[in-house]
């Protein structure tokens, strides 16, 4: 049995991108987050230590989003689920990555990928 915890709207500024602006300028990205965890034994216990703290889990999603610049939104998801799937706690982690001001030149509301990571397949 899994429960779901989510977290949306993580604002991080970040110098993704294939294009030389794009690494020179930065731009926002968007993180939202949905892991599945247990949370019985913290319903038991109601103490914080038996569950995934979110609040260090965001601080450590912004700073991998904010390092080392790469190409691809691709791999900035994948380097997040990572991060989120280092709490044993977590069975899976379900990542959506907005780039809201991706270089199209068209009118649109967003950019966005979505992978899913389970414990053993997490470089599959």
């Amino acid at each position: 049995m899994t429960d779901e915890l989510s977290v949306t709207g993580i604002e991080c500024f970040a110098h993704h991108g294939v294009f030389d602006f794009e690494r020179r300028e930065g731009q926002v990205f968007v993180v939202d987050l949905v892991l599945g965890i247990d949370t019985r034994p913290a319903a038991a216990s109601d103490d914080l230590v038996e569950t995934v703290n979110y609040g260090t889990l965001v601080a450590d999603v912004k700073a991998a989003v904010e390092r080392d610049p790469v190409d691809l939104i691709e791999t900035v998801a994948q380097r997040i689920t990572d991060v989120c799937l280092l709490d044993t706690r977590v069975e899976w982690a379900r990542v959506t990555l907005h780039k809201p001001d991706a270089p199209i030149d068209a009118t649109y509301s967003d950019v966005a990928l979505t992978i899913t990571r389970t414990r053993g397949n997490a470089h599959d």
